[in-house]
């Protein structure tokens, strides 16, 4: 028994004890604490981890993919870690584990499933020894966190390269910023991809953030885009291109909150219905497929896992106010932002609109990128959308910025409090409510609407915080 870890373990469960007991969630505390007392703590119970650990970093969908992968081990019978709160820094990742290990020190545990921040890849990497490191995409978020997307892309490449050569990474390979990591890293890889679908465009007005080839300088080329710099892409000057994927799917239908497909394989397919609306969520769903395939976890046990998923807080949740649905969704960048847009106008009926924008340090205190948000794409659709309710910190800037995208001033509100914004925003005699929020103004919105509507359908396996 090492005593250090011991006293470590159980101040971090009391703290985690203490936490609860005050309403909080204790997703990081207990890893703080622990860090405190033994600094070495991670790296101890990580190295207990009987398979593999298996890491999901990137800009849009760690929380949603990590729940995925987890969902599917948990399904293959496997005893499983991960920080389901959603908790990314090095305290939260400590604190998954500190909640799993016994006070001898001892954990039980075949994968660790853990979702890591951007920024914070080079501290965690140097404290376990993935066997899996999935990368979903790289979108421009938070510059006054997060750095441009070089700084942010070189700083991952450094720390993987210098983790060693046992990491099979599995990336998108529609994102030209991640597909680039196969040449620089030399680790191997397996590609998930999606080949054209109903929603792809030969041109795109969107903001992207990969315009130049990563090795050349040269301007990429594009058969067509799916959203932001997601798409199939070519560089006429050294070559360089999206690559042929292992896990690719074909023929998306997305309709009524339900995503179809057809996974293609390793010269298998199959047909694959999730109930989850978005096409980001089907490049989750292909991510955690490919990290499933890879560790050998049979198909139709991951297709009837993927199938039963159900969001986490802000990834679309839908609730019920008085029989009318109302949906939650967590923004923090322009792509992601535009993506909850297109769902918002695919989904038919009258819909009243919700904004919760703040920008506090976990945001971003910078709101520069809400210009680069498409929301005139709202205005040839506002018959449909009766009211935009603005609240949240920079409630006025949200609405300053629906003025200028085209939407009549009159059907433009900004509620200070919260709460009466939510309930004006669900009593409106719509077909629907459509609630967006910021990182800070997540849990709040959620707290608000779950006192007031009713949960439909079940979580996935844990409450997610946001990433």
């Amino acid at each position: 028994m090492n005593l250090r870890v011991s006293a470590a373990i159980a101040a971090g469960k009391i703290a985690f004890w203490l936490s609860k007991k005050k309403g909080n969630k204790g997703s990081s505390l207990p890893g703080m604490v622990a860090l405190k007392i033994y600094s070495g703590t991670l790296r101890y119970l990580a190295a207990q981890v009987r398979k593999q650990i298996v890491v999901v970093s990137g800009t849009n969908g760690k929380t949603t993919t990590s729940n995925m992968i987890f969902g599917i081990l948990s399904s293959a019978g496997y005893k499983n870690i991960a920080n389901l709160e959603g908790a990314n820094l090095v305290s939260g990742v400590t604190a998954s584990f500190i909640k799993s290990a016994g006070l001898s020190g001892t954990i039980d545990c075949d994968y660790a499933v853990l979702e890591v921040d951007e920024a914070t890849m080079p501290i965690v990497l140097e404290e376990l020894s993935p066997g899996v490191v999935v990368l979903t995409n790289f979108f421009r978020d938070q510059l006054d966190r997060y750095w441009e997307l070089d700084k942010v892309t070189g700083v991952i490449r450094k720390s993987l390269k210098n983790s060693g050569k046992n990491i099979t990474l599995i990336l998108n390979a529609d994102d030209p910023l991640v597909a680039q990591f196969e040449r620089t890293t030399g680790l191997p890889v397996v590609f998930y991809g999606l080949s054209g679908s109903e929603r792809s465009v030969s041109t795109s007005t969107q903001t992207r953030e990969a315009q130049y080839c990563p090795f050349c300088g040269s301007p990429l080329g594009y058969d067509f885009y799916h959203y932001g710099q997601l798409g199939r892409y070519r560089c006429n000057g050294c070559g360089f291109a999206r690559p042929l994927a292992r896990v690719e799917a074909g023929e998306p239908g997305i309709k009524d909150g339900v995503v179809n497909c057809r996974l293609y394989f390793d010269r298998q397919e199959a047909g694959l219905t999730m109930q989850v609306q978005g096409l980001y969520n089907l490049y989750n769903a292909m991510a955690a497929f490919a990290v499933g395939l890879h560790l050998g976890v049979e198909v139709p046990l991951m297709l009837e896992s993927l199938r039963k998923y159900r969001p986490v807080l802000g990834r679309l949740e839908r609730f019920n106010y008085q029989g009318r649905s109302a949906f939650l969704s967590l923004v923090k960048n322009p792509t992601g932002f535009n993506e909850g847009l297109a769902d918002l106008r695919s989904i038919k009926g009258t819909k009243s609109v919700f904004f919760a924008i703040n920008d506090n340090d976990a945001d971003g205190r910078d709101i520069s990128w809400l210009w680069d948000v498409d929301f005139e794409v709202l205005d040839t659709d506002h018959n449909d959308l009766a009211v935009f309710i603005c609240s949240g910190s920079r409630g006025e800037e949200i609405a300053l910025r629906l003025k200028y995208a085209g939407i009549p001033v009159n059907k433009i509100v900004v509620y200070k409090d919260m709460g009466r914004g939510i309930r004006s925003v669900l009593d409106s005699r719509t077909d629907m409510a459509y609630l967006f929020s910021t990182y800070t103004a997540l849990w709040p919105v959620h707290k608000i609407l779950n006192s007031m509507a009713d949960k439909e359908g079940p979580y996935a396996s844990g409450v997610s915080s946001v990433s």
